[in-house]
């Protein structure tokens, strides 16, 4: 085929595009390309070049004669023996012939003189415990979609033609007009309601038989979602081209938002993980021990080196005990544990006593008999300091209220207000 023996070049990139190896069978070839080719078409917001270079190279490989010149010689090989092409075929072509002229956007393939419209995407939220973005879970979930006909291929009828539709002159919209009053009026666009925005109607005697003219069908399908180890609430998973089917409309995504469900113990803060305990008087002076069980079900020893002091409000750390980082999951964070202290409510003269004999000494207050006898005796008592502050906003509203009665214009006001 050649005058001399082609100098080798590169002859693994087209792999690397296809993201397979070099032992790949033609299915493996087809799988990926149609998975690659649909995620990078120009029509869904991918990219151009990729989208080529993914055609070039299935053209190339999924042809026996060109992968055999390919692996021995590589990339230059082929261009030499086609005078420097090296396939150069229409790439949106190479996609509507792997899928039979058809497309997986929706019926009739990629629109070549007009850009498709894109459907919409669907949205789903999927409530996950901690514990599921923990551990990670699959979870199957089975959903209602519409899909274009199989027996009309999305055209609504049994011949495969339509008419233009009388109510709107084909053009899917109609303008209504509202009187507001004297010369006053209000235009209003909304979809046909005779041909549902579609521009065109079929012949009752003409109509598909199992979609009833509407070109598409409802269909059962079950997807399988990966809650990966790690995830964060509000994370998108999606599925491309999974939501509703329509004819000359590339095929919207799927998406399952993640939102967390509240946990009784542990609180989440990026690869953290918060839980509060609370000590006895007794636990934070002389030290505790206790078992906290984890979110994936193991029990972790929690205790107090010897002679450590907790006081309130502390906070302690356990590493890499915290969530999985997500994509990272043999790294893990921080599990923090707040501790509140519970101070006895009362203690009589002997314990008073028998903890004055253990604890450090209170510092004297160096007051003279004399300085006592000057001094005004005082009473405290417990106060909550979210009632007082309230009551003082309302105190203060009240007052304010009056004074405005009070004012030489405010009877005026009321006077005018009789009259």
């Amino acid at each position: 085929m050649f005058g001399r023996a082609p100098k080798k070049s590169d002859n693994t990139r087209y792999y690397e595009i296809l993201g397979v190896n070099k032992n790949a069978s033609q299915d493996d070839l087809k799988k990926a390309y149609k998975k690659a080719a649909i995620k990078n078409h120009p029509d869904k917001g991918g990219d151009p070049e990729k989208f080529k270079e993914l055609a070039q190279a299935y053209e190339v490989l999924c042809d026996p004669e060109k992968r055999e010149i390919y692996d021995q010689y590589g990339e230059d090989a082929l261009k030499e023996g086609m005078g420097g092409g090296g396939g150069g075929h229409d790439p949106f072509d190479i996609f509507s012939s792997f899928f039979g002229g058809g497309s997986p956007f929706g019926a009739g393939g990629p629109s070549r003189g007009r850009r498709q419209r894109r459907g919409e995407d669907v949205v789903h939220p999927l409530k996950v415990s901690l514990e599921d973005l923990y551990l990670g879970i699959s979870k199957k979930l089975s959903l209602s979609r519409n899909v274009i006909c199989s027996k009309c291929s999305g055209k609504g009828s049994k011949s495969g033609a339509s008419m233009k539709c009388a109510g709107c002159q084909g053009t899917g919209m109609k303008v209504s007009i509202r009187h507001l009053g004297p010369s006053m009026i209000q235009q209003m666009q909304h979809a046909c309601n005779e041909c549902k925005g579609t521009g065109e109607t079929i012949n009752d005697r003409d109509r598909c038989p199992q979609c009833k003219g509407e070109k598409v069908v409802q269909e059962k399908k079950v997807l399988e979602v990966h809650v990966e180890k790690g995830m964060q609430n509000g994370q998108k998973i999606t599925f491309p081209g999974e939501a509703d089917e329509a004819p000359d409309t590339i095929t919207g995504d799927i998406v399952f938002v993640l939102q967390q469900k509240e946990h009784p113990k542990f609180r989440r803060k990026s690869e953290d993980l918060f839980v509060e305990h609370t000590l006895s008087l007794t636990e934070a002076l002389c030290g505790f021990q206790f078992v906290l069980t984890h979110l994936d079900g193991r029990q972790l020893l929690i205790k107090s080196n010897p002679g450590e002091v907790v006081k309130p409000d502390a906070y302690k750390a356990i590493n890499d005990e915290g969530m999985p980082m997500y994509q990272r999951p043999f790294m893990k964070g921080k599990l923090y544990i707040h501790f509140t202290v519970e101070f006895p409510d009362f203690l009589n003269a002997d314990q008073v006593k028998a903890l004055e004999a253990v604890l450090p000494p209170k510092p004297s207050s160096q007051l003279t008999d004399m300085e006592l006898d000057e001094c005004e005796e005082t009473t405290l008592h417990d106060v909550n300091m979210e009632e007082e502050t309230r009551r003082k906003q309302q105190q203060a509203a009240q007052e304010a209220y009056d004074e405005d009665d009070e004012m030489p214009g405010g009877a005026q006001r009321v006077q005018c207000a009789q009259q």
